[in-house]
């Protein structure tokens, strides 16, 4: 099979810039569509203001005369003949043009146009020239030392070498059914669109065959539980689980109480539990599922929890040794950071049935990891773990109970279509003396009263949070904040009294664990980050977020954000600072309720910040949205189930989808 390397013009030098990307495998290249496009339409020189933007296509006229000045600047001049006339171009810092701008050669220019000395000043010099319709543009996401025109090149090499080796993954009953055109043709087009009906026909194909795709997944395994349905149907001491409850520091609340029983009755039943367990930030979700194992353990089962993160499955392991501390239950903590020594013994325990409850990350699911009785598998945060990592833990025994939890409070109706034949629980109610976290818009201009404010927290000992959209300054966005420029900002204002740190998505798990746990132990009181801080570890003495650019957030995911302190006995408050989209912004200020911002989320920007600014496990669409595709996804939804149902087509594609899933593909 063809790789990445293997497409002519890609090195080594390129490859593992393309990896930074996420571009793995030609499938990845082909499948890395532009998130926006460039809508070029000739300008009439005669019509335009001063300073307006104008696109001019003519032929070069005179040799480009390059100037080079101090500090490595240079300007390049030259003439171009235009519709409009012979006009002057300036550009800055394209010297590696000059050899390309023969004379006699068509070009694009898109710049400023200077009437009084008719020269435009460009930002940028295409080859080629404009027809009398209008010229479109794909804008790839890039990264330092691939260009635009670079990615732009590979992919059309990959589909010309390699196109006839993608998989069609829209069976042709179909294709023929809604007319599609194949698969290469469309990424051809979406790469480089002839027109803008030819591109929207493409785009809506595509976005059929991944979302088609999903949902085969999913009915797939909807329909693996049902008819796999029987359960273990265990006896629960429930007098033993009330003495337990009894015992705990704090009231279950009524919604935990209700979520509690509902857990119990699915445990006892003779049907297998497939549940999802909803709980708002903050509702107390976790201690559900420990009442769920430790029952299951006084049942004389094992119990499985898999967290998303490393530092997530510590504070698990620790909270639930505390609670326990006065059991006999065995419990033990698997990640991947272990010591080979150690996991050899881990292993031991979970197949000789030493250790009763185990909690980890995905390293649960390793190939070496055998259960003796696996009875109840917990997933939490389940939407960061792709529908393959949850079906291989619920494999790993036999027939266990598994029970989902998410924090991510998600919309009726998108719920009703991803999660249709789950039973669900919702923890909407807080427990008692958790304090509302106070929230206030701010405009980049009261940056002093913010910095004030932190300040203020900062000298009672209590830590912050700063929140950025982005890791590192972007030429492209250069207008938002970044956490390498926030931590230059908050180190002038703060670093000769406090400590500060950064954690980001793009840094080694190990390093993002070092720093957390310094967080955590307060040797850190200022800790710059991207999302990744979202869904985490509980700092109880983080009584402050400051989150910057909160417009280029979703509702939900500020929430989420905003979930992250408050944690303590201490009052806490969340300041959003940013200078547009206020009005979607006060929503903040006055709701707290999970559910009913998820909704109001859901309606403004879809599903794409439900789960964090960029998703992962079953969520990550390469080229659907939800929310604007949704009627696509019911389509693809009822045709999937369809294809999936039919018994006499079993043909290669659909092993290959079945495959797809049972190889964690």
């Amino acid at each position: 099979m063809a790789m990445l390397k293997d497409v002519k013009g890609i090195g080594p030098k390129s490859l593992a810039l393309l990896n930074k990307l996420g571009i793995i495998t030609i499938d990845d290249l082909v499948m890395h569509y532009p998130f926006r496009y460039e809508y070029l339409e000739r300008t009439n020189l005669q019509e335009v203001g001063e300073e307006d933007k104008v696109i001019v296509d003519g032929k070069v006229e005179s040799v480009p005369i390059l100037m080079r000045f101090k500090a490595g600047l240079n300007k390049m001049n030259f003439r171009l003949i235009s519709s409009s006339g012979v006009v002057g171009v300036s550009i800055f810092n394209r010297a590696f043009l000059k050899s390309s701008l023969e004379v006699g050669t068509n070009v694009i220019v898109i710049g400023k146009f200077d009437k009084k000395k008719n020269v435009i000043t460009a930002s940028d010099i295409k080859m080629g020239s404009l027809s009398s319709k209008v010229k479109i543009e794909p804008v790839y996401h890039v990264t330092q030392g691939l260009t635009n025109k670079n990615i732009a090149t590979y992919i059309n090499m990959a589909l010309l070498q390699f196109g006839k080796e993608i998989t069609d993954y829209i069976p042709e009953e179909y294709i023929n059914k809604y007319s599609f055109v194949n698969k290469r043709l469309a990424l051809n087009i979406v790469h480089n669109p002839p027109t803008t009906e030819k591109l929207k026909e493409a785009e809506y194909r595509l976005k059929y065959e991944e979302l088609f795709s999903f949902m085969f997944k999913i009915n797939y395994l909807k329909k693996q539980n049902k008819s796999n349905n029987k359960g273990i149907g265990r006896t629960i001491p429930r007098e033993k689980v009330e003495k337990f409850i009894e015992s705990l520091s704090f009231s279950l609340t009524d919604d935990q109480k209700k979520a509690t029983e509902e857990i119990l009755k699915d445990m006892e039943s003779s049907s297998r539990m497939n549940r999802l367990l909803q709980g708002d930030v903050g509702s107390g979700k976790t201690i559900v599922s420990f009442i769920a194992m430790y029952s299951n353990y006084l049942s004389g089962m094992q119990s499985a929890l898999m967290a998303p993160t490393e530092i997530l499955a510590v504070q698990h392991y620790n909270n639930l040794k505390d609670i326990l501390k006065n059991t006999k239950v065995n419990i033990a903590l698997l990640t991947g950071s272990l010591l080979k020594k150690e996991k050899i013994e881990i292993y031991k325990g979970l197949e000789n049935g030493e250790i009763d409850i185990v909690i980890g990350t995905h390293a649960l699911i390793q190939d070496d990891v055998t259960y003796n009785n696996l009875g109840l598998v917990i997933t939490d945060e389940q939407h960061r773990f792709g529908v393959n990592q949850r079906a291989n833990l619920q494999n790993k025994g036999i027939k266990p109970d598994i029970l989902y939890m998410s924090a991510t409070p998600i919309p009726r109706t998108y719920a009703l279509t991803i999660y249709g034949d789950m039973d669900t629980s919702i923890i909407k109610e807080r427990p008692k003396g958790r304090k509302k976290i106070k929230t206030y818009v701010k405009k980049n201009s009261e940056i002093k009263e913010v910095l004030q404010l932190m300040l203020d927290e900062l000298k009672k000992h209590h830590q912050v949070y700063v929140i950025a959209p982005l890791i590192e300054d972007n030429s492209e966005t250069n207008d938002l904040a970044s956490v390498c420029d926030l931590k230059d900002k908050m180190k002038l204002a703060f670093g000769e009294y406090y400590n500060i740190d950064v954690v980001h998505g793009k840094m080694a798990s190990s390093a993002k664990e070092l720093i957390m746990q310094e967080f955590v132990q307060g040797s850190i009181q200022i800790l710059i980050s991207t999302t990744v801080v979202e869904v985490g570890v509980d700092v109880p003495n983080a009584t402050m977020m400051v989150i910057f650019d909160a417009n280029k957030f979703g509702l939900s995911t500020l929430h989420q954000l905003r979930g992250r302190v408050g944690r303590g006995n201490s009052e806490s408050s969340c300041i959003l600072i940013s200078d547009s989209d206020t009005e979607r912004l006060t929503i903040m200020e006055k709701e707290d309720d999970g559910f009913k911002i998820s909704e109001e989320d859901f309606k403004l920007r879809g599903h794409g910040d439900l789960f964090g600014t960029k998703q992962s496990g079953d969520m990550t669409f390469k080229i659907a949205n939800i929310k604007d595709d949704y009627d696509i996804l019911l389509r693809a939804r009822e045709d999937s189930e369809e294809y999936l149902n039919c018994t006499t087509n079993i043909n290669e594609l659909k092993l290959k989808l079945i495959n797809s899933i049972n190889n964690n593909s």
